[in-house]
């Protein structure tokens, strides 16, 4: 399996490349509903993902910044370059762990610790940007809120605004719990398969379909209605047991393929999964990074990325 590697550079340099990585393996790994590289889908191309990973990773990474105008720097390139929403999750689920990456060394030394240093400090401005960047991102779906319509000024900060969230978007439930999803699921899913297969695209596609049979799909939820989205969580799960259990994972290529064909024939698009999905790469990497950065500087600016106990508000 091909590791990620880290050959020099400063920080900044290294996170670009972190997230450009995370969003393109993504993309070679076969996700039923999902653009990959054997099947577009959704009136999207792969030329549009890679593209839209191109010109966000500097904005995205940027130096300076703060937590909105980074997601919305990140987002307007990505509509300048490709014309539609391609990236508005990955870009508001990696946003924070740049931040938290960036912040200085007298901050908390977890990385899960520093992420919610980061979200309990997002201003009002932060959300101001934020709210900006889901308008001009415009995604599928989206609807009126009654509360905390993003079309409207903010009221509140940017907890409150995803804590309202929560249950009805998998991104605001990430930012209200500090993450627990990717920190305490994924990621060390995403391990787990690294033990057991030695296929990069296979380790993604199973975390893909661990993730799809965890949670009914938002995107889908907010397109087709919760009954559509929990039927596909129940054909991910039947599949993703099937898969986990496996040594050999490209017995279900075809499989995987067929289910791809049917999601796309009925317009579902499994988004907010591959979001996380992306995220969850990219969580992975900053390990990677963490622990080169600390063996050449001798600090800790990452060291735990699994706290104990983590509190999203202080």
């Amino acid at each position: 399996m091909t590791e990620f590697l880290i050959e020099g550079g400063d920080l900044r340099e290294q996170l670009e490349a972190a997230y450009h990585q995370a969003c393109l393996s993504e993309l070679d790994a076969l996700k039923p509903g999902n653009v990959h590289r054997y099947a577009d889908g959704h009136r999207m191309t792969l030329e549009d993902f890679t593209q839209s990973a191109n010109v966000s990773a500097a904005p995205l990474t940027a130096v300076g910044l703060g937590l909105g105008e980074r997601i919305y720097r990140a987002v307007e390139a990505t509509r300048n370059s490709v014309g539609c929403n391609t990236n508005l999750g990955i870009l508001m689920l990696c946003a924070p762990l740049v931040q938290a990456m960036l912040i200085t060394a007298d901050q908390p030394t977890g990385l899960r610790d520093r992420l919610c240093k980061v979200l309990n400090l997002a201003t009002r401005d932060d959300l101001e940007w934020l709210f900006r960047a889901i308008r001009l991102a415009a995604p599928g779906g989206l609807g009126e809120s009654e509360k905390h319509d993003v079309n409207d000024q903010p009221d509140g900060d940017l907890l409150d605004v995803m804590d309202h969230a929560a249950d009805r978007d998998m991104i605001a439930r990430q930012y209200a719990s500090g993450y627990a999803d990717l920190f305490e699921f994924a990621l060390p899913r995403l391990h787990s398969y690294e033990q057991r297969w030695q296929s990069r695209e296979w380790v993604i596609s199973g975390l893909f379909m661990s993730l799809l049979a965890r949670h009914p799909d938002t995107h889908i939820q907010r397109k087709h209605g919760l009954y559509k989205a929990t039927v596909v969580t129940l054909h991910a799960a039947k599949l993703e047991e099937e898969l986990s259990r496996s040594n050999n994972p490209e017995h279900f290529h075809l499989r995987l393929l067929q289910a791809d064909h049917e999601f796309k024939r009925k317009g579902i698009n499994p988004g907010t999964t591959a979001d996380m999905t992306v995220a969850t790469l990219f969580l992975s990497h900053l390990e990677s990074i963490a622990a080169v950065f600390d063996q050449h500087t001798g600090t800790s600016r990452v060291r735990d990325s699994r706290p104990k106990e983590v509190g999203i508000r202080s």
